[in-house]
Parts: C-alpha cells; sequence; structure tokens
C-alpha cells in the first residue's frame, strides 16, 4: 500500500532538497568580484566602497563589522603614515640635517632631516599592507556576494558562530596554516622585499649616501656585470670559485663519503659501530670550534708548521693559508672533515635498508661486484639521496662558516674588496658589514638567489623524485 505523505512531510523533505541543490550551487558558483559586480544588487555594489555593507543587510553582524573595522583601520593607518610614506617613497626623501639657531637659548640646534632607509623600509611595509588589504577587500566582496544568493534561495547566510566551527572542521587546514603563513610574509618576504629594494638605489659608503640616497635603477646591476670597474672584476671571479667550490666539497663529500661507508657496512668488516660513532663524533663537535682550531693549527707559527720545522722536514712555514692555490685546496680538504660523516650516516641508512632480492639476482645473473655496484646499488642510491645532494650544493654555495672561519676569505686581493678565497656569501658580508656598500650587497644576494633557483630547479627535474611526482 502505497503511503501517503502529510503536508509537513512535503514541505521538510522540498526544504531538504532545495538546500541540497543550494549546497551544489554554492560549491559551483564563482565568488568572484566580477560576478557580484554584474549580478549582484545594490548591497553587494555597496560593498564594493563600505567592506561587510551585504554581510550587515543579511544578518551577518558580525562579519560584517570586522570587514568594516579593518577598513577603518587600513583607512585610519593611510591617514596618519601609509599616505606620506607612499608619497615620499618616489623620491626617498632630500631634507637634509639642518643647524637651526634657538634665539631663546642662544644656541644652534640640529633639526632633523630625511632617512631615506627609514622612508624605504616604510614604504615596503605600506605598499605591503595595500596589497594585504586588496586581498582581504575581495574577500569581503566576494563574502558579501554569497550571503545575498544564500537569502535569494530562502535560507539564512551562516553566522558567525557557525564560520568559527567551520574553522576547526572541514575548514583547518586555513586556521592552522594561517600563523606560518604570516610569519613567513612578514619575517621572510618583508625583508626579501627590502633588500631587494636597496639593490635599485645609491645605498653605499661609496658615494657617501648612507642617510640620504636616491633610487639609481639598474646601475648597480651593470656596474656588477661589467669588467670596467673593480667590482665587476671582482664579481666575475668569485663566481667562478665558487661554484668550484660547491662542485668540489659536494662531488668529493658524496665519493669519499659512499666508499667509507660501503667498507663500514662490508661482511668483513669488525666493530662497525665503532667506526661509525668515529665518524659520527665529529657532528657533535661544534663547527665553530673545530674550524678555529685547525686555522691555528695550520698557521704559520701553528703546531703543524713549527713541528715540521724542527724535524728539518722544512726551512720555512708552509703558507697553507697566505698561498691562493694552496689555500683553496686546503679548504676543500678540511671540509672533507667536516662533511663525510653526514655521507656516511645517509649512505649508512640506504644501505641497510637495500632490498637483498636485488644483490641476489644480480649475482645469480654472474655480476661481479663491481658490475653490481654501477648497475644497481649506485643508481639506488644515487635515486634516493638525489635530493639531498641538490640541498647540499646549495648549501655548500653559501657555506658561510668554513671558509670565513679558516681563512677570512683570505688571502687578500690587492685593489678588491674580496679575498682569493671569498665565496659570494662571505664577499657580501665582506661588502654590507665591513665596507657598507648596501646597494651591492643586495645586488650580489639577488644574483646568488637566482643562479641557486635556477640550477637547483633544473638539477631537480633530472631526479627520480621529480619523476615520480610528474607520474612519468
Amino acid at each position: 500500500m502505497r503511503r501517503t505523505l502529510s503536508h509537513e512531510q512535503k514541505r521538510e523533505k522540498e526544504d531538504i532538497a532545495r538546500a541540497y541543490r543550494l549546497n551544489n550551487q554554492t560549491e559551483n558558483v564563482p565568488w568572484t568580484v566580477r560576478n557580484a559586480l554584474l549580478k549582484g544588487n545594490w548591497a553587494s555594489k555597496i560593498s564594493f566602497l563600505i567592506m561587510g555593507f551585504g554581510n550587515l543587510i543579511y544578518g551577518q553582524v558580525i562579519k560584517g563589522f570586522l570587514w568594516l573595522l579593518t577598513q577603518a583601520l587600513y583607512i585610519y593607518f593611510m591617514i596618519t603614515s601609509g599616505l606620506e610614506n607612499l608619497s615620499l617613497f618616489g623620491s626617498l626623501g632630500w631634507l637634509e640635517q639642518q643647524e637651526v639657531w634657538n634665539p631663546e637659548k642662544a644656541i644652534y640646534e640640529y633639526q632633523a632631516g630625511h632617512n631615506s632607509v627609514l622612508i624605504l623600509l616604510w614604504g615596503v611595509i605600506t605598499i605591503c599592507i595595500t596589497v594585504a588589504f586588496i586581498f582581504i577587500w575581495r574577500s569581503s566582496v566576494r563574502s558579501s556576494y554569497k550571503a545575498e544568493f544564500i537569502k535569494n534561495e530562502g535560507f539564512e547566510p551562516a553566522s558567525f558562530s557557525s564560520d568559527v566551527k567551520s574553522l576547526f572542521n572541514h575548514r583547518i587546514q586555513g586556521l592552522l596554516l594561517s600563523l606560518p603563513v604570516l610569519g613567513t610574509l612578514t619575517f621572510s618576504v618583508l625583508p626579501l622585499i627590502f633588500m631587494i629594494s636597496m639593490a635599485f638605489t645609491s645605498y653605499s659608503r661609496e658615494t657617501n649616501s648612507l642617510v640620504l640616497f636616491d633610487w639609481t635603477g639598474f646601475d648597480n646591476f651593470s656596474r656588477v656585470l661589467q669588467l670596467n670597474n673593480a667590482i665587476g672584476k671582482t664579481f666575475w671571479p668569485v663566481v667562478g670559485w665558487t661554484i668550484i667550490w660547491a662542485v668540489f666539497a659536494t662531488a668529493l663529500n658524496f665519493i669519499f663519503g659512499l666508499l667509507l661507508a660501503m667498507m663500514i657496512n662490508r661482511k668483513r668488516t669488525r666493530l662497525k659501530s665503532v667506526w661509525r660513532v668515529s665518524f659520527a663524533a665529529t657532528i657533535a663537535v661544534p663547527q665553530f670550534v673545530s674550524l678555529l682550531v685547525i686555522r691555528q693549527m695550520l698557521a704559520a707559527n701553528g703546531p703543524i708548521n713549527l713541528f715540521l720545522i724542527a724535524q728539518n722536514v722544512i726551512k720555512d712555514p708552509i703558507p697553507f693559508w697566505t698561498d691562493p692555490t694552496l689555500a683553496k685546496i686546503m679548504v676543500i680538504v678540511i671540509n672533507l672533515w667536516v662533511g663525510i660523516p653526514y655521507t656516511i650516516l645517509q649512505v649508512t641508512g640506504i644501505l641497510q635498508n637495500f632490498p637483498e632480492e636485488f644483490r641476489e639476482a644480480a649475482r645469480i645473473d654472474g655480476a661481479s661486484e663491481a658490475q653490481t655496484f654501477r648497475h644497481i646499488t649506485l643508481p639506488y642510491i644515487l635515486q634516493i639521496m638525489g635530493p639531498f645532494l641538490i640541498t647540499q650544493f646549495t648549501g655548500n654555495v653559501n657555506n658561510f662558516n668554513v671558509i670565513y672561519l679558516l681563512t677570512g676569505g683570505g688571502p687578500a686581493r690587492f685593489g678588491s674588496t674580496a679575498g682569493y678565497t671569498d665565496l659570494l656569501v662571505t664577499w657580501l658580508y665582506k661588502l654590507t658589514v665591513d665596507n657598507q656598500f648596501y646597494n651591492i650587497g643586495s645586488v650580489i644576494g639577488i644574483f646568488t638567489f637566482i643562479v641557486l633557483s635556477v640550477v637547483a630547479l633544473t638539477l631537480y627535474r633530472f631526479t627520480s623524485a621529480s619523476k615520480r611526482e610528474g607520474g612519468k
């Protein structure tokens, strides 16, 4: 017998079906500013000028008030300081410190002028705040348009408590990522933009422009790239040595670390744990301490030279740190002592989890140990360690500690701000901290970032990890 639904049941069923259709519509309708402008009613259009107006009209009072409060705070900031920051940003200031006569005190007083560094900083901050406000404004317009759409379908827009609950349910990922993203933007992206901006100014002690400086466009970039000036003549040798250092430091650490790890993991090797602990012990000693000790040991009047002279092995001290070629060789060799233990630990973990059936299959096919290593073991290790080697290469390009603590970038190069063993990162440190060439230092930082990004992404495309992500 067919069951007849009551009027209330039919209405409830229709409401459920309508709510289901509305849910599908709200998921498919693009809540864009364009649609709000073309399809929205008067409340949505007013929301373009008064943030949260549509939310207030359609009952979302707290949300609308928060949008409106955000707009009020931005307007207050722009009136009190933002507009002034932007007006000075184009010129970076012009008013110098002045000596003004004070008739009441009968003395001259100094009246502070403009500070281009602060103008640049606050200009960048104001621009970033404005960009963030634009994104918030777009969200408010979309929110008002969504409230209008839901209201027109006969439902009530979500309350503020419902929105808060959704943040702890299906939108929990946005809540958890909000603080890390905000911290990254504040403490990483904003300083990076500020640093990049310096590259386009004359902010340098070279031109006596440490308080007031101007925009210079791409002049600093051309100075660095051209060979007709001291900076350009220094840049290219430093780049060449940085690449040589990074390649040798990465390759030799991997090769020797791989060989030592395989020797330790052989079945015939005894006391494996002792060997691993011996190499890993170097990791426990802070690099700052160990590198300074090695620097003193290899000094002209250090223990090693004094011992060799006392044993009549040499007559004059070996110039470990004063000969350019020998100094470069020494930093590469000493870096092996620093980096090999990390490679040993990495390779040991891989070898201990290496599928034994691969070796058994190769042994059954008559392959020698050398052939097994070349065609099976080594490709397997490289497949896993590919991203690690790329990271190690980029880390060696920026390896400040080893170079600066051993040689300080020396030996000095005549007529240059960089020594023979200076990397881009140590030269950048000298340019900014020692010489106050902040504009050129920013250019060097930008070039280093670009080169590392291109090299790292290019190498990563050839790794198996990239191919797995691409579904190849």
